[in-house]
């Protein structure tokens, strides 16, 4: 059964991808949302993915929701993908305070930039 969820929240990280890379930001969140509601293992992937797709869709507010959402999260992990999408939503949304505050906790929380 464990299997089962993890292809499950593979498969559903996939298609968020996807959805990214097409500019589809809306069906992204939508399969995000689905995963909440049938209570999937959400994952650092899972959360990179729709948090770019809104990002690269200039939902920057949804995207450091989703960030901050993904912050809190025991089980998740921030990485690198996670503060850059986050950084690039910042800068498109004018916020350069909120940029540098996420590039200082990136550098205390050791986490390799790029």
């Amino acid at each position: 059964a464990h299997s089962k969820v993890e292809s499950s929240t593979i498969t559903f990280s996939a298609v968020i991808s996807a959805c990214e890379n097409g500019g589809e930001w809306e069906k992204a969140l939508q399969l995000f949302s689905l995963m909440t509601h049938v209570m999937l293992e959400l994952d650092t992937i899972t959360f990179n993915a729709v948090i770019s797709a809104c990002e690269k869709g200039g939902q920057c507010q949804k995207a450091l929701q989703l960030f901050s959402a993904m912050a809190q999260q025991s089980k998740v992990e921030l990485d690198t993908i996670s503060f850059n999408s986050a950084i690039s939503a910042c800068q498109k949304s004018g916020e350069w305070e909120r940029a540098l505050c996420f590039s200082r906790t990136m550098v205390h929380s050791r986490v390799v930039s790029d």
